[in-house]
């Protein structure tokens, strides 16, 4: 077989090879979950309202919930302690909202192609955290 079938050109594998590219590939993942973490905190009641939004009271506690796992989950995976247990919990909540938001199966016409479409943009993200658990252990 030919090795460019086996292995990856020269710069594809400095790439991937590169220890900054595991860090930074972490920091992107967690990325949204950063950001919802910390605009949650900072906007308190808009994240009561989205947890009461999805039938979850009482909203505060879960907002509470969820901004813990967010932000204390990220910080496991990206500091590379415990990456498991935060990509565990990164992927447990998103399985969550993922079920609770995008529920496609009652959904028609385009809204459903919508959550449809972001229902398995979410079950990929999901993989994504086994992944990074694999790889980090």
């Amino acid at each position: 077989m030919a090795p460019w079938l086996t292995q990856p050109p020269y710069l594809v594998a400095f790439v991937l090879h590169w220890p900054g590219t595991w860090v930074l590939a972490r920091v992107a993942l967690t990325s949204a979950y950063l950001l919802g973490g910390f605009t949650k905190l900072f906007n308190f009641r808009s994240a009561i309202a989205e947890q009461e939004q999805f039938g979850l009271r009482p909203g505060a506690l879960w907002a509470i919930i969820s901004i813990t796992i967010e932000l204390s989950g990220s910080a496991l995976v990206i500091s590379g302690v415990l990456v498991w247990l935060g990509a565990g919990a990164l992927g447990v909540l998103t399985l969550v909202a993922t079920l609770l938001a995008n529920r496609f199966w009652v959904l028609q016409g385009q809204a459903r192609f919508v959550a449809l479409n972001t229902f398995f943009e979410h079950i990929g993200l999901i993989a994504g955290f086994v992944l990074v658990a694999i790889l980090a252990s």
